[in-house]
């Protein structure tokens, strides 16, 4: 995975060898993952933003690296661009589903 080069636009190709995953796992994170909406062509090809890229590094470091499931990959990548859903409650919330995933993994050891 080598430095993005500046540019507006990225083919899945691209993505692909600048991450380091291959185009379907890019496909399938697509669907998994509201946060990567690549643009599309005329005829339909994919056009990935430099944010794309950088929210599909971002899950391919909690998913490869921290370990996190899929599941745990949605919250952290969506808590992190709730900031307006910072209230009390919504904190708390989101606390007590990291609690309750820790002693999950606490469990399972």
């Amino acid at each position: 995975m080598g430095i993005v080069p500046q540019k507006k636009y990225f083919k899945i190709s691209e993505v692909s060898s600048l991450t380091g995953l291959e185009s379907h796992v890019l496909r399938f994170w697509e669907g998994e993952f509201s946060a990567i909406r690549p643009k599309r062509t005329e005829s339909g090809q994919r056009m990935y933003r430099r944010k794309d890229i950088d929210v599909i590094l971002e899950i391919k470091r909690l998913l490869h690296d921290e370990r996190y499931t899929i599941e745990g990959a949605k919250k952290m990548i969506g808590a992190r661009g709730k900031e307006k859903d910072a209230s009390p409650a919504g904190t708390r919330d989101f606390l007590k589903e990291i609690v309750d995933e820790l002693r999950l993994i606490r469990a399972m050891v």
